[in-house]
């Protein structure tokens, strides 16, 4: 009954990947999978671990981030369902160089990297899958390293709220963010500092582009945002 129960939440969540798998390699992967729950800034993985398992976010948020100069952290891919993520380095033979935390209480499934291995070397589509996986994830990390480095401060704020948007769309005022951001947060992940957030922040409150209440963030006027994000 356990074993059917977690069939049936694989192969709706994991749709993509259950579509291509055949029914010996359908039974490994519904033996091996595990569902865990993290709690709230809970750490997945940590960098310098070895890496063991592929990971997919079924339920929440999770960032990776990876920790930089004076101890502040770089947020490099916010998570949202369902994404997979932890495998790069096993397929690298290295150590992770990231780590990878909950944003908010989250369920996510573990998948054991050897078994992973073992499927794709028998099966083209799944390894075409992953080659596509990681394709467009340098993909996405050539323009976030771009983006970084030669924007301006409002330009790289207005982006990470769009992106925050993108990623986890609106509550139901088809307003408010659906993430809850804390400013040093927003600061990692545009890359500048929690004072420069802060102040560019009320900058958009200032210009009616934005609502603050907390950590609850309104959209006024997202055309205006995606504009500065793309000219500054």
């Amino acid at each position: 009954m356990i074993k059917a129960a977690l069939a049936k939440v694989i192969s709706e969540d994991l749709a993509d990947v259950w579509s291509i798998l055949d029914n010996e390699e359908k039974r490994l992967i519904t033996d091996a999978f595990v569902i865990q729950n993290f709690k709230k800034n809970q750490i997945i993985y940590a960098e310098g671990e070895e890496p063991e398992y592929l990971w997919c976010l079924l339920k929440g948020k999770v960032k990776l981030f990876k920790d930089g100069v004076g101890g502040r952290a770089q947020i490099l891919r916010l998570m949202r369902p369902v994404q997979y993520f932890g495998y790069r380095a096993y397929f690298a033979e290295e150590a992770y160089v990231s780590s990878a935390g909950a944003f908010e209480p989250s369920t996510l499934g573990a998948l054991p990297m050897s078994l992973v291995y073992q499927l794709i070397q028998k099966n083209n589509k799944l390894a075409l899958f992953f080659i596509s996986e990681l394709s467009k994830n340098l993909g996405g990390s050539d323009t976030k390293i771009v983006n970084l480095t030669q924007k301006h401060i409002r330009a790289r704020l207005a982006e990470a709220l769009i992106v925050l948007k993108d990623n986890y769309g609106y509550e139901a005022d088809g307003q408010t963010l659906n993430i809850f951001m804390a400013r040093e947060d927003l600061a990692n992940l545009s890359n500048m500092t929690t004072s420069n957030a802060i102040r560019t922040l009320s900058g958009f409150v200032t210009e009616k582009i934005l609502i603050v209440d907390g950590r609850r963030i309104k959209i006024l006027n997202e055309a205006q945002l995606r504009k500065i994000s793309k000219f500054g």
